[in-house]
This record gives C-alpha cells, structure tokens and sequence, in this order.
C-alpha cells in the first residue's frame, strides 16, 4: 500500500521498552494481519537492550511501521507521542511483549463498520511466561450496547475492562474530545476509558479471543509499590470526577460502588503482600485504614467535584520507598 497516497485506515501504537525477548514475535504477528490498510506506529521509549536494531531491522522490509525514538517518558507519554503521529480513520494499542491472531485488526474493523460502534472489542488469552498455557477470560459478554450499558459493565470491571490493547477506537473520540493518556504508573488505561465511554453511542463485543497477553510470572510482589497502590486510588477519585462531571454519578452510583469494592479489594491485597515482600510491618494497620477511609469518602456525599486527584490519592507510604520499574512487562 503506497502510504503517501492512500493513508492507513488503522493505526495500531506499541510502546516499546527493552522488550527485545519478545518483540520480534510481537511485530510478526502484526505484520501478517489479514487486513493491509494499516500502519504500526512503534515508539522506542529509551530502551536500553537491542529494541530499537530489532525495530529498524523489521522497518527495512516493511514499510508500514514508522519508528519513533524518544527518551523513556513512560507508557502514557508513549502512547501520547504514537497518537499525535497517526493518521488512521480508527485507533488500536498493543504491549510489545503481546501478540494479535491474523484477523484481530479485521474483525475488530469491520465490526466496527457493520454496526456503526465507535469501539468494538475482543477477548483475550492470559499466555503464561515461558509456558505453552493459555486461559481464555471469560468476558461472558457479547454484542452491541449503547452507552449506558457499556458504561455499567465497564465500571462493574468483569464483563467489560478498561483495557486498550483489545479493543477498536475510531481516532475522533480522542481527537475532538481531548482524550490523552495521564501520567501514571497504572490504570491510566481505566480512566481513559471511562472517558471514551462517556462520548460513544454503541460499543460491540464479539465473541472471539483474538488478543494473547503474556502474563509476566513471579513479577507482581516486586512490583508493589506505595506509588503503584495510590494510582490505583488516583484512578477511583478520576472515575468519580469524571462522572461527575458528566452529571451521572447518581446514575451509576451502584455500579462505581463494585468498582470501588474491587479496586479496594487489591489494594488491601497489595498493601499487605507489600509490607510482607518487604520485610516491614511497621506503618501496614496505619495504611489499611487509610485505604478504607479513602474508599468510603471516594463514595461518599461530601466528595468535592472539584477535587485535586493527586491531593486524594496519596494514601499509602513507606519510607524508603522502593521503586522498580513496572511500566512495560507485566
């Protein structure tokens, strides 16, 4: 497809950080999708290992992937880049260390097109690191739904998750709402999709897992950390702004509850496994009764639609925070 005269109908952004185990894989089952009006917009966010050689190597002999190189910014800042740079009519998003079946972009567009939704979405295999075990999850959803009950779902978070990579976007619900990605450690994608959902007509699911996300084992207690436990209360307080704003808390009241319920649920979970890993039990009683204070003024009637996020969300500590690298692989 001659890209300057006939622009791609899809973009599809991977954020790539020193992923060279698994990104030759990754783009291979990009490059061998059975729809062809697309590009891959593939963004080197300072990666340290031999990403971006294998990057330019595919980009000799394909064309449609355009590379940009830019210094480590994190995922969200990533993505941003990618999507500035895009020129298709619809938008995808894809983990560098994940893999797409052959007909993920072709399933995903046209039931977009035959049903007039603005997001179609697939299932997904978890694909266990160094493993040959797939489990299928079990979204035990499927067809069209207006925005009410997309946004039910999406807020109960098991029907529906606020995830980007398996899913169809026209570019418009960014681009004319002013959609970017936050900067946060985690569930940037939740509150971005909680913003999309507020501007669609239809949502379609279809019944088929056509997404592999590669499940990193013996990675989550290192990856516990104060900083990634209060984005995820950061994310609850953005979802209730945002609700807010649209005028339809009451509305959704009921459902932001299980959201909360769920999110709070991990927190607690993190909050313990983090003090364990650690070897520090001194400040965890005072941080799971900071998590449930918070949880129930998130729900509360005196929640201020003019709250600072950052201001509600710093919630847990330790000192001598420990910090890694959780951006990238999972």
């Amino acid at each position: 497809m001659d890209m300057e005269q006939n622009p791609p109908v899809i973009s599809v952004i991977i954020p790539v950080y020193n992923a060279e185990r698994y990104l030759r894989e990754c783009l291979t089952s990009l490059v061998n999708q059975t729809f062809r009006a697309y590009e891959i917009i593939a963004v080197n966010d300072g990666s340290t290992d031999g990403s971006l050689a294998i990057l330019r190597h595919f980009q000799k002999d394909w064309p449609q992937l355009r590379v940009i190189d830019q210094e480590n910014g994190g995922v969200s800042a990533a993505r941003n880049v990618g999507m500035a740079a895009a020129r298709g009519e619809y938008l995808g998003f894809m983990d560098a260390d994940d893999t797409v079946a052959p007909n993920y972009l072709e399933r995903l567009y046209r039931t977009c097109v035959d049903t007039g939704a603005e997001i179609s979405c697939c299932y997904y295999y978890y694909r266990m690191d160094n493993s040959d075990f797939l489990w299928k999850y079990p979204f035990r959803c499927h067809g069209v739904f207006n925005r009410s009950e997309a946004m039910t779902k999406l807020l109960h978070d098991t029907q529906m998750q606020g995830l980007m990579w398996n899913k169809l976007f026209q570019r418009r619900l960014f681009t004319e709402n002013n959609i970017t990605f936050p900067a946060m450690k985690c569930l940037e994608d939740m509150v971005v999709m909680h913003q999309l959902f507020a501007h669609i007509t239809k949502l379609a699911v279809i019944d088929e897992a056509l997404y592999y996300y590669r499940k990193h084992g013996g990675s989550a207690l290192s990856a516990i950390t104060p900083a990634k436990i209060n984005d995820f209360m950061k994310a609850m307080v953005m979802v209730r702004l945002l609700l807010e704003q649209a005028g339809r808390f009451e509305q959704y009241r009921q459902s932001y509850r299980a959201l909360l319920r769920k999110t709070g649920t991990c927190c607690y979970l993190y909050t313990i496994k983090m003090h364990l890993f650690s070897r520090r039990p001194q400040g965890c009683v005072r941080n799971l009764k900071n998590l449930h204070r918070s949880l129930r003024f998130y729900l509360s009637d005196g929640f201020s639609p003019r709250a600072n996020p950052d201001d509600l969300a710093e919630v847990v500590e330790m000192p001598g925070e420990l910090e890694k690298d959780y951006d990238y692989i999972r």
